[in-house]
């Protein structure tokens, strides 16, 4: 089969989360197990570090990868959903896998995934896991898909484990308390393997040192490590100064200018210092890596920025915590009128995620080519009710055409809301 024959055979043949929601999920590990073995075990032929967390895991690894691509190790990248192709998922020091590799993937073990029939997201995860150990990676960065506990991507022993935060987003699946969530998530720790969490919570923090704890798995808490000085953006970097517990200070230039990543980067530090034996990493490399995550990775939708005037930026928030981590930074840029281009899937608790969102802003309200995407009409019509006014558009680029067409250029604008409406920014 030809890639484009592969993708739409993956499509159609298999449950795809992002078209059917929870309903594509196939619980347990076993139909990863079961491609996995078919494939001779390839998650247990390379190193990893294994990341979770309900805001900040994709950025996370991301800045992990380009930490250790700048370092001069072979470095695997596996993440999820992609933007605008497949191929992002799968990345080895930002190259995406080829659309050759895909087909050739696939169409070898289309007995396989006939037998297994396996969701969407555990051939991925197989492919993934086969693709790095055939290209002999030094070391995979491995983002969770949902949850941790029973995610595809838990079949690995990873080198250390990282749990960036806890927050309110996929209840219907993994739970409507944050210890609930958190349990999930914890799911990852492994038998003697350290884990680092990102941010010390008060309602999750127990979970944590109770699963590390019968696991034999040493456990840190990466804000009580780090303390952090943000001094702005200058000269499209955003200044970051670090202070470790020793006292030590350091100032890094980050390329990824959303304020929340200040919330992402102790844990990139806490990891790093845990695995210096292993795979050290001068600080040269960190500072490189920091700086240029986009551009080696490839990394977008993270508070990037569209045009200057009007200012445009794109985020791919879309839950409670972190729409209100995105406002709270637009709060610091000046503007004449904020503008918001919103869309949401149907499955979140909307009621949270609109309760956060300006009520001063004009809306603009589109929706994803997806089934799970919230009509546009409802969504006006529920945005309506708790005091949000703006008018609904058939699509993100047709509402980002109307905000840019009514600004001024001193005006702000926010795309946001949804993974699936920034995918569909045509210039993106």
């Amino acid at each position: 089969m030809q890639y484009s024959e592969v993708i739409d055979y993956l499509y159609s043949r298999l449950p795809v989360f992002h078209r059917i929601g929870a309903k594509a999920l196939k619980p347990g590990l076993g139909n990863t197990l079961r491609l996995c073995a078919a494939l001779g075990n390839p998650q247990d032929q390379f190193r990893s570090i294994h990341v979770a967390g309900t805001n900040g895991k994709g950025s996370t690894s991301h800045m992990l990868a380009s930490i250790y691509g700048a370092a001069g190790y072979r470095v695997g990248l596996y993440t999820s959903p992609h933007l605008k192709s497949f191929t992002e998922r799968i990345r080895i020091n930002g190259q995406p896998i080829s659309e050759e590799a895909v087909a050739e993937f696939v169409t070898k073990n289309r007995d396989t995934i006939e037998t297994v029939e396996p969701s969407f997201f555990e051939v991925t995860v197989a492919m993934a896991f086969d693709f790095f150990a055939r290209q002999d990676v030094d070391l995979a960065i491995i983002e969770v898909g949902l949850g941790g506990r029973l995610d595809s991507t838990n079949v690995i022993t990873p080198l250390i484990s990282v749990i960036t935060n806890i927050g309110y987003d996929h209840t219907d699946i993994l739970g409507d308390t944050l210890s609930a969530i958190a349990t999930e998530k914890a799911g990852i720790i492994k038998a003697g393997v350290p884990v680092v969490v990102g941010e010390t919570q008060a309602e999750t923090e127990s979970v944590f040192r109770s699963v590390a704890a019968l696991a034999n798995a040493p456990i840190s808490f990466a804000d009580q490590q780090y303390s952090l000085q943000d001094s702005g953006i200058t000269n499209g970097r955003r200044l970051v100064t670090t202070v470790d517990v020793k006292g030590a200070k350091t100032t890094y230039r980050l390329d990824l200018l959303g304020q929340y990543q200040l919330r992402n980067l102790p844990a990139v530090l806490a990891t790093i210092t845990g695995l210096q034996t292993p795979f050290p990493v001068a600080e040269s490399a960190q500072q490189i890596g920091l700086a240029s995550v986009v551009s080696s990775t490839g990394l977008k939708g993270r508070f990037q920025v569209l045009q200057q005037e009007p200012f445009v930026v794109a985020d791919t928030a879309h839950n409670e915590a972190g729409l209100r981590a995105l406002f709270a930074m637009i709060e610091t840029f000046p503007r004449h009128e904020l503008r918001i281009v919103l869309g949401l899937v149907a499955d979140k608790d909307r009621a949270s995620v609109l309760s956060v969102l300006p009520k001063e802003a004009v809306y603009y309200f589109c929706q994803a080519q997806t089934p799970r995407a919230l009509p546009a009409d409802t969504l006006q019509r529920e945005a309506e009710s708790v005091g949000l006014s703006g008018a609904a558009f058939p699509d993100v680029d047709t509402a980002l055409q109307a905000a840019l067409s009514q600004s001024t250029p001193t005006d702000l604008i926010v795309v946001t809301g949804s993974n699936y409406i920034i995918a569909e920014i045509t210039n993106l």
